[in-house]
């Protein structure tokens, strides 16, 4: 398998590469300069499963705000760069455990020089990021358009320019807004690179499309043993990022951890607010370190057995409804206390 296999990095005080798990990034949509906003991000963030945040580093100001954030966080913070390999060197100076660049819109190979110098003194990982949409004028008319190929092409001639630099401490991401086309660039990279890889669909969407779009391409890429940090880009809350990333790992089998919710899609002989007692249980369970499946249907006739597989569930009837246990009717409850009856038993939990 190919994750077994990358090369190991570090980023602050986690590993990536070589077999270790897979780790959820995320990235702030605060600005960074604004430290008490950004931090408290991050901690909302971290609370929720996160475990390496990217903040954008525009300017000197952004800059610098990194040495701040950083006394205040305890997960690695990578800073994303564009354009001025000033900003790259500054990143550094205050403390990020990792840069994100382009070398491609970094400026002059002495800049991108400057940069890998800067690293190499601090033995900093560099994340190397090229996306379908910033593809170079040459390799779109080289392959006549954007292509997989070209994706790839234009991240391994990065990565030889800071190979030449005498350093390998990299990152690889490649991101296209085309599902598919981004599942062939990785399944061609990993072919030809062994550093680990950052994998995600950029671009994905709103939460709804976005998560869709996201759980079928990393899906793919990650049931193929490829990928050693994932993101879950949506345009929203970067929280959802998270659940939606901790749900994808858990569902392919590549994360234990974590109360996994299943419901019923509800029909004529429901007789409860399903879909609002399931969304509370589904944030209710987000408090709790337990690997088990927890099961909400709305019909107390099928409920049971459609919950046997479930360690606990709840089941809904007219007016009161069911506590089962592995698949065991354990008593009645009124409806009204379905949702705390399932949180004692979760408090209480015991296999």
């Amino acid at each position: 398998m190919y994750r077994d296999n990358t090369k190991t990095v570090r980023i602050g005080e986690r590993v990536i590469g070589g077999g270790n798990p897979i780790l959820i990034q995320s990235m702030t949509n605060t600005k960074t300069d604004d430290v008490a906003a950004t931090v408290a991000q991050i901690h909302r963030l971290a609370e929720a499963g996160c475990d390496i945040i990217r903040c954008t580093v525009p300017d000197m100001a952004a800059a610098q705000a990194i040495a701040q954030i950083k006394k205040q966080i305890s997960i690695p913070l990578v800073a994303d760069i564009h354009f001025d390999y000033k900003m790259a060197i500054a990143a550094m100076e205050n403390g990020a455990d990792k840069i994100r660049i382009n070398p491609g819109n970094i400026g002059s190979r002495e800049k991108v020089a400057e940069v890998v110098r800067a690293a190499k003194e601090r033995d900093i990982p560099i994340r190397v990021g090229v996306n379908s949409g910033s593809l170079e004028k040459e390799l779109v008319e080289k392959y006549n358009g954007v292509t997989a190929e070209g994706i790839v092409e234009s991240a391994l001639d990065k990565v030889h320019i800071i190979e030449e630099l005498d350093y390998d401490n990299m990152v690889i991401s490649i991101k296209s807004s085309d599902v598919m086309m981004c599942v062939k660039a990785h399944e061609l990279l990993a072919d030809r690179t062994q550093y680990p890889l950052h994998v995600g669909i950029t671009e994905a969407g709103t939460v709804t499309s976005g998560n869709i779009k996201s759980a079928v391409g990393l899906g793919i890429i990650l049931n193929k043993g490829i990928g050693d940090t994932i993101r879950v880009s949506l345009t929203g809350d970067p929280v959802e990022e998270i659940k939606s990333a901790k749900l994808i790992l858990r569902t392919l089998g590549l994360r234990k951890g974590g109360i996994e919710v299943v419901s019923c899609p509800t029909c004529g002989r429901t007789n409860i607010d399903l879909i609002g007692l399931a969304n509370q249980v589904e944030t209710m369970v987000q408090g709790y370190d337990l690997d088990i499946k927890v099961a909400v249907m709305g019909c107390a006739v099928n409920g049971p057995g459609e919950a046997k597989e479930a360690d606990i569930g709840i089941a809904g009837g007219i007016g009161e409804g069911l506590l089962i246990r592995k698949g065991e009717i354990v008593r009645k409850v009124p409806e009204s206390e379905l949702l705390s009856t399932l949180k004692h038993e979760l408090d209480h939990w015991k296999e």
